[in-house]
């Protein structure tokens, strides 16, 4: 068949608007998943001579690739071995290379495991962890030991262990599911999934870990958020460490997000040459607020085994905290922690402005090293509390206050009563009426 110019254009319009479509389409992202050397060097143009494709062989061999059309579209091909984005989803022969002080299992997540797929670590809430699949593999994963499960997903049946122990267990009241990626989950699984533990009555709020927006935005579809409205009050953190993450395609999922009600925080790690400079991360910073999301977290690169490349010394963290404090608004500051071996939990690590004290005033110095005093009260008197709250003279009621009880004025200025008039006692014409 001959097509005329006309038809010939219309064709490849309907052609391009095909492959867009695909492309943004998250099931065939993954479905188109990077998962060799070989499909990485067609895709790229990047060829690695024939001893560094034996070193990553061997790095795959034991730590899998899998990178997203999308985040691999994000590589400078001209500079890639620079590249924030191609360090941390390509493998590195460094990855092999295991210190003595490096474990598989750094946080001692299986240790504080009751039952299968939960940590509790901390009193009032648990991770849950609910699927090994990730749409990437990030190379600084700090559970890079769950990362060969490639086909795992827990069962319904499996998972109900975990439910079952959050709902016998009545001082949890926060959830943290977390993975792998709970996104990577259909979406009838997290609507099940949700349902379930939303019925927990001792839970508050749930949260939910996810890379999605940085390095799969295409999940975050309409459906998707009109599922996770359901389940309010829900939490979302997210990963982004490099401002080059932050695309057209990521705003566009984090504003579906944020237009759904859901509070966006932060979870960023201290990468060697990928972020560990105070102009990078403060450039991260300001686009993560312009985009509704709030610094949370700063990580401290894990003891995770093969990371060593990836880890900078305390110092540069602090030196990047002193680039931020002062110089930039509080709540573009995440907090720098060192979640500690063994399980210990997130230890913050700040600057240290106090230079001394006495017992009645504080030296201080701030970010532009001016020093200052401040006075201690003189008239302060230290409470013993002996924990007996019932006789204790502070306010105590820690319930919600009903504003229904107000009274006068207040009660016809308020929203939640429907009275319109105060009428006095002896009012001869409402006692007419009676």
């Amino acid at each position: 068949m001959i097509f005329s110019e006309k038809q010939q254009l219309i064709a490849n319009r309907i052609e391009d608007q095909l492959k867009i479509s695909k492309w943004k389409d998250w099931k065939w992202q993954l479905k188109h998943s990077i998962k060799s050397l070989e499909k990485f060097e067609q895709l790229t143009g990047v060829t690695f001579d024939a001893k560094e494709k034996e070193n990553l062989q061997k790095t795959f061999d034991k730590f899998p690739l899998s990178i997203t059309p999308y985040y691999l579209s994000l590589i400078d091909k001209q500079n890639f071995r620079n590249d924030p984005v191609f360090k941390q989803s390509f493998g590195n022969i460094d990855e092999l290379t295991t210190l003595k002080s490096e474990h598989a299992d750094p946080l001692s997540e299986e240790k504080d495991s009751p039952v299968e797929g939960i940590t509790h670590r901390y009193p009032d809430r648990v991770l849950f962890h609910v699927s090994n699949i990730c749409s990437m593999y990030c190379r600084h994963c700090t559970r890079k030991r769950k990362v060969g499960d490639i086909d795992y997903v827990p069962s319904k049946a499996q998972l109900m262990k975990g439910i079952e122990y959050i709902r016998n267990t009545p001082q949890v009241r926060d959830v943290l599911l977390s993975g792998g990626d709970p996104f990577m989950l259909p979406d009838s699984m997290i609507d099940w999934l949700l349902s379930e533990i939303h019925k927990i009555k001792h839970v508050e709020i749930i949260r939910i870990g996810t890379r999605m927006p940085v390095v799969l935005p295409y999940r975050i579809t309409d459906d998707l958020v009109n599922i996770l409205k359901k389940y309010q009050p829900l939490w979302i953190n997210t990963h982004f460490n490099h401002p080059n993450e932050i695309t057209s395609s990521s705003k566009e999922a984090l504003a579906k997000l944020a237009d759904g009600g859901f509070p966006l925080g932060n979870q960023s790690v201290l990468l060697a040459d990928v972020n560990d400079c105070p102009r990078i991360m403060k450039t991260l910073l300001h686009k993560l607020v312009q985009n509704r999301v709030r610094p949370y977290y700063l990580y401290q690169c894990d003891l995770s085994e093969g990371l060593s490349h990836f880890r900078t010394p305390i110092g540069k963290g602090i030196e990047i905290m002193e680039s931020l404090v002062g110089h930039t608004s509080g709540f573009a500051r995440p907090t720098y922690v060192i979640d500690a071996p063994g399980g210990g939990g997130k230890i913050p690590v700040m600057p240290n402005y106090i230079i001394s004290w006495s017992t009645n005033k504080v030296v201080l110095r701030n970010y532009e090293g001016v020093i200052t005093t401040y006075q201690e009260p003189d008239a302060y008197e230290q409470k013993f509390c002996d924990r007996d709250c019932d006789n204790c003279n502070l306010d105590l009621k820690l319930k919600e206050i009903d504003e229904s009880q107000a009274i006068g004025i207040e009660k016809l200025l308020s929203d939640t009563n429907d009275t319109i008039s105060l009428i006095p006692e002896d009012n001869e014409r409402i006692s007419r009426r009676d």
